[in-house]
């Protein structure tokens, strides 16, 4: 059809109309047009209506789906202090548990000489503040760390006992996992999420599988996949058995299971933020269904909160979520197990600072004009710079501007200029601040109107602040700091989320 006027017809709306009184409305006639918009428009409130009741209703049963679990008890109120540079940052305990009871969990078996449920998969997922970037770190189910007797709550950390990390998990549950993480760690715990082996499953199938890569071929008589090298697209019985396989391909180890692990989050990341994916409704939905229906979390990780976040990061993208393993070597008592190295303190250190691994955050003093005079502000400086005579030079030039100087002193090795003051007193650091180009401020608990300044390597020579006090040249410095010793931080690889997933598999 062309949409033209059929022959024959009688135009409407005209004299020969042969239903006027159908063009009636409450006694009076009128255009047909009248009606037939307000009919549409009765009808877009009442699907709008039902839309929002069916989206009302989804919601409520998405977030019914969900099984809220309090472990705060067990972990106690001897928790890690938030960094105050950490700002909003979010971090989030995503464990998966190889669970064998429950529909869905028990074609899996026993194992005999380990029974009981373990966090197999163990990844600390850190969101930035400004949610412009995000890193996954996995936490190798073998790793041999200091644990909490029996996972008491009480314990102090001089009583803590050697023990294997999915242990955790089969002793005391999310709370002693969660207590073992922040006490070795002094990384803040938000929220927390568990999925089980059906709930794996089904998501992988919500999405209607998920592509994986080998290099090698697998055939693996205890979870009966058998994959040929390349490129596979495997459904969620299949998926599991891929994450879930160690012995039979490469070294057999859990960091190369986890670097097979890696890959496939990237593939799921991939897949689930496809257009594929989000502009088909349907599909979206029962993912969202499958994903909740399989999660335990605690109260506060409602599909609100998982909602917000979502929201947050949506423009992220995959080239800035990154994932890493925690660095590790071979536990000597039991080479089957492996203990962290000292540069996992680079991870637990970027997360409580919200900045990327082997970046150094930065806090400039605010911008805007300074609204403390230096004549009300007292300030201690310290020497962590090596460089003897710096901290008394420091004070001669601050107390030329009209700062009063309580005192000087010696402090740890450090790098860079540090400004610390406590809550109320940040207008006064940053009249400080403005005296040290490129100084870090913080904020500090007990300094009450004093502000602390520590000086290290690096750090720069006193300057004049716009408001200074007195027109008393400044003191021609002596001395200098020493620049900053070249950078032993050791490369810790990462792997981005939009790498190809035939790269590292």
């Amino acid at each position: 059809m062309d949409g033209g006027a059929n022959p024959g017809t009688p135009a409407p709306y005209g004299p020969d109309d042969p239903f006027p009184r159908r063009r009636e409305v409450h006694g009076r006639t009128g255009p047909r047009g009248h009606s037939w918009r307000r009919r549409v428009a009765i009808g877009l409130v009442a699907v709008v209506a039902l839309a929002g009741a069916g989206a009302a209703y989804a919601t409520w049963h998405l977030n019914q789906n969900i099984t809220k679990v309090d472990v705060s008890q067990a972990i106690g109120t001897d928790r890690p202090t938030r960094d105050p540079k950490a700002g909003k940052a979010v971090n989030l305990l995503l464990l998966g548990s190889d669970n064998r009871t429950g529909v869905g969990n028990t074609s899996y078996g026993t194992v005999p000489d380990d029974p009981g449920v373990h966090s197999d998969t163990n990844l600390l997922v850190h969101l930035s503040a400004d949610r412009t970037w995000a890193t996954v770190v996995s936490i190798p189910r073998d790793s041999m760390t200091k644990a909490p007797p029996e996972c008491s709550k009480d314990a102090p950390k001089s009583t803590w006992v050697m023990r294997q990390w999915n242990h955790n998990y089969k002793i005391g549950g999310t709370g002693c996992l969660i207590r073992t993480l922040e006490g070795n760690t002094g990384v803040f715990v938000d929220h927390y999420a568990v999925v089980d082996f059906r709930g794996f499953k089904e998501m992988v199938d919500a999405l209607d599988g998920v592509k994986v890569c080998t290099t090698q071929p697998i055939d693996d008589p205890n979870s009966h996949l058998k994959l040929s090298p390349g490129t596979h697209e495997l459904n969620g019985e299949q998926a599991l058995a891929y994450v879930r396989t160690r012995k039979s391909i490469g070294d057999g180890s859990d960091l190369g299971r986890i670097k097979r692990q890696q890959a496939f989050l990237s593939s799921v990341a991939q897949e689930a933020t496809s257009s594929r994916l989000l502009f088909r409704p349907t599909q979206l939905y029962g993912f969202l269904d499958a994903a909740t229906r399989s999660l335990t979390t605690d109260p506060g990780f409602d599909l609100g909160t998982m909602k917000d976040l979502a929201e947050s990061i949506r423009t992220i993208g995959l080239d800035n979520i990154q994932f890493v393993t925690v660095p590790n070597e071979t536990y000597p008592p039991d080479p089957n197990r492996v203990q962290w190295t000292p540069s996992a303190e680079l991870i637990w250190k970027a997360f409580r600072e919200d900045h990327r691994i082997g970046e150094e955050p930065t806090t400039p003093a605010s911008p805007g004009p300074l609204t403390v005079s230096p004549d009300a502000v007292t300030v201690q400086v310290l020497n962590g710079s090596g460089t003897s005579g710096l901290a008394t030079q420091a004070r001669a030039a601050l107390e030329a501007q009209g700062f009063t100087v309580s005192g000087t002193g010696n402090a740890p090795a450090t790098t860079g200029t540090l400004v610390e003051y406590s809550a109320g007193q940040e207008d006064a650091a940053r009249t400080v601040a403005a005296a040290f180009p490129g100084a870090e401020l913080t904020e500090a608990t007990g300094l009450g109107t004093l502000v602390r300044v520590t000086l290290g390597a690096g750090s720069p020579n006193v300057v004049e602040v716009p408001n200074r006090v007195g027109a008393s040249p400044l003191p021609t410095p002596s001395v200098t700091a020493p620049e900053p010793a070249p950078s032993a931080t050791p490369t810790i690889e990462t792997r981005p989320a939009a790498e190809d997933i035939c790269e590292t598999s």
